[in-house]
């Protein structure tokens, strides 16, 4: 994506203009839409795993009640939609990690699973990731504009522009939105659509087993890749293709079926090898799976590719040391300027770096006091205190950067958290503290940097935006401090009240619903396993050590490591996708060229402006069905409406997947023909 250099870039509203920001109807809308996307990010991520950004659909909502019945300006909408945000980013940070206390070694953790802890680790952790992402906003959101494009950012920016200017760069964005909002209503209700089409190969394959190809065809997506362009989103799909028609079909020629499973079952995928079921089906009476490259993937690929983004997240730290040195400089700088800080632009504007120090002391001494924080000793509170900031300054950055290049719905904080997990345990077996009793400990330091990474990324969409509109970024820093602890009250309520087990699961002797069948909290018992395989010495580091020099081979060759690292990580069904519209993307770059047509403004160009509705569009079509899913009467009823059935029956499982290729061919082929549209004529 294309971008003007800092120098050159003007806001939607200039820094001297006088427009109604930070006001008391802006923080509180913001916050109530970050307690009901927080909660629905909630239930979709202890079912399956998954969140869905919340920054897009808050200010479409913004946009479309906040003006109408509020009567509020852009930046009181931007306020709005950064209130908002951190609901969904706490809520992701919190479910991905704390329900692992409940499946620790002899339940040693059960008892920190309480409203209490859950609340004071995700007020910690997101005001943690927002207090780090003060000094950073100059060197990652301003000094890389044009290098860092924040999909999703950008695309609330253009979203807010849109709705403030109306005519046709409203129309645009609307009519992406309402494209998208079709397309997953034939997708995700009606499923007419396939959700993701897969093209295999057999184990039985002699030369190339089990080598997969799919794609979650939604229009998020490719909205995604429309706007971070063709360069970046083909490093990301070479880390999938280098995982899924490489390291897979090997492992699958090599390993043999037991021992993937016996692999699940050190991870807690599967009880034991007597159990069917797990990643990649597990069949115990034929020893095989129904996929093995899935298998794979869960047992091997993801720990390489854990290894490969902690490495190209070291690296990228490394390259990004002088300008977040430069940023740091200035903002000591500004401590006692006095009367010379009335000088400084209003859209320069960031809390003093006072606050990040003061803060971050504050959070130590709170993790040193608060009893809902587990340890020993203060020795060993301290010892997590201290941890957490180092952890959380290097993650935030990385966090930061990865979804500045992918953004914030693909980024792979789960995989940020293991690679915390492992240097929290390392210090922990370095000092002699190891065994089941630590484990707790360890878990507490992982989960709070997953929330503040979480939050971190979240946060810098929201800058993202607020430098394209012109918002005062002091003012959205602080509505972040306001979003986290609201969002956190109602998340802590959530998680306790979907942990009430139901009567049938008390009948079977069960406590607690996460962790059953209703809710299997998927990450949450990846990090359990993680921290007791850790402290007990028994984690295969050899498929970690695999990853990170791999990060090192591309980095070397001159290819951004962590683009490729967290296309290595994620499933390719994610990232190939995303390619689809960064070849769009380059189609109409070309057909441009070929005509002699330059943009004026890259970031409100037709195609721009399309796949912000697009992605708008596909959010708002996801937090619409988790919230649906709640209510089991309406997530039945929603369950008799599909085709998919009938539409087997008559095209076959082969012909219904093609049908889902088609249709995202079809809605890629729309996005080429609006993109080249001009006014006037073609």
């Amino acid at each position: 994506m294309e971008t003007k250099a800092p120098a050159e870039f003007k806001p939607y509203i200039a820094d001297n203009q006088p427009t109604a920001e930070f006001t008391l109807k802006a923080v509180v809308t913001g916050a109530l839409f970050g307690v009901l996307f927080g909660a629905a990010t909630v239930y979709l991520s202890l079912k399956a795993g998954l969140s869905v950004s919340a920054s897009i659909p808050i200010a479409v909502l913004a946009i479309s009640l906040g003006r109408r019945f509020l009567k509020t300006t852009i930046l009181e909408n931007n306020i709005i939609q950064t209130t908002g945000s951190a609901g969904e980013s706490i809520a992701s940070g919190v479910v991905f990690t704390l329900p692992g206390f409940l499946f620790l070694t002899d339940d040693i953790g059960a008892d920190f699973f309480s409203y209490w802890t859950i609340l004071t680790l995700a007020i910690l952790g997101g005001l943690l990731g927002t207090l780090l992402m003060i000094p950073l906003r100059r060197a990652l959101i301003v000094e890389e504009h044009g290098n860092l494009p924040y999909p999703e950012g950008t695309a609330c920016g253009s979203v807010l522009i849109a709705g403030e200017r109306g005519g046709d760069f409203a129309k645009t964005a609307y009519q992406g939105l309402g494209v998208a909002l079709l397309y997953a209503i034939l997708q995700k209700v009606l499923h007419v659509i396939a959700e993701a089409p897969v093209w295999a190969t057999k184990q039985a394959n002699r030369y190339f087993p089990s080598a997969q190809v799919s794609g979650e065809i939604t229009p998020e997506y490719l909205g995604v890749g429309y706007i971070i362009g063709f360069r970046i989103s083909a490093i990301l799909v070479g880390g999938g293709i280098l995982a899924w028609l490489a390291l897979i079909p090997l492992l699958a020629s090599l390993v043999p079926g037991e021992v993937i499973a016996a692999q699940l079952v050190k991870f807690a995928y599967i009880p034991n090898l007597q159990t069917a079921g797990g990643p990649g089906g597990w069949n115990p009476d034929t020893r095989t799976f129904n996929d093995t490259a899935a298998a794979i993937y869960r047992a091997y690929i993801r720990q390489i590719g854990a290894g490969a983004v902690t490495a190209g997240g070291f690296m990228t730290l490394i390259k990004t040391i002088p300008t977040i040195v430069a940023s740091f400089k200035q903002s000591f700088g500004s401590i006692g300027a006095g009367t010379e800080k009335s000088a400084v632009r209003r859209t320069e504007q960031d809390l003093s770096i006072k606050v990040v120090i003061f803060g971050s002391l504050a959070l130590i001494a709170l993790m040193i006091i608060l009893p809902q924080i587990p340890g020993d000793t203060l020795l060993t509170k301290l010892l997590i205190g201290v941890l957490v900031i180092i952890f959380g300054f290097f993650f935030v950055t990385v966090a930061s950067r990865i979804v500045g290049l992918i953004g914030t719905s693909s980024s792979p904080v789960s995989g940020m958290t293991i690679a915390t997990i492992m240097g929290t345990s390392l210090v922990f077996i370095g000092f002699g503290l190891t065994g089941k009793v630590y484990e707790p400990t360890v878990l507490v330091v992982g989960s709070m940097i997953c929330i503040a990474a979480a939050t971190a990324g979240a946060t810098s969409q929201d800058l993202k935006t607020g430098y394209l509109v012109g918002a005062t970024p002091k003012y959205q820093q602080m509505a972040l401090f306001v979003g986290v602890i609201v969002s956190s009250l109602a998340i802590g309520a959530t998680v306790k009240v979907l942990d009430t087990p139901t009567p049938d699961l008390v009948a079977q002797g069960i406590t607690h619903a996460i962790g059953s069948d209703r809710f299997p909290a998927p990450q949450g018992t990846l990090m359990a396993t993680l921290i007791k395989g850790l402290l007990s010495f028994n984690l295969d580091w050899q498929f970690v050590l695999v990853g990170a020099f791999m990060s090192f081979v591309v980095e070397i060759c001159g290819v951004s490591a962590l683009a490729f690292a967290v296309g290595l990580y994620l499933p390719l069904s994610t990232t190939l996708p995303i390619f689809a519209g960064g070849c769009v993307k380059a189609l109409v770059d070309w057909n441009s060229k070929r005509k002699g047509i330059v943009e004026e403004d890259a970031d409100l160009g037709r195609g721009s402006l399309f796949s912000t509705g697009l992605v708008a569009g596909g959010a708002l079509a996801g937090v619409v069905v988790a919230l649906l899913s709640v209510n089991e009467s309406v997530f039945n009823f929603l369950g008799k409406l599909t085709l998919e059935p009938a539409l087997e029956g008559a095209l076959g499982d082969e012909g219904f997947q093609l049908l889902g290729a088609l249709a995202f061919l079809g809605l890629a082929a729309i996005l080429f023909r609006v993109a080249t549209k001009r006014a006037g004529g073609n």
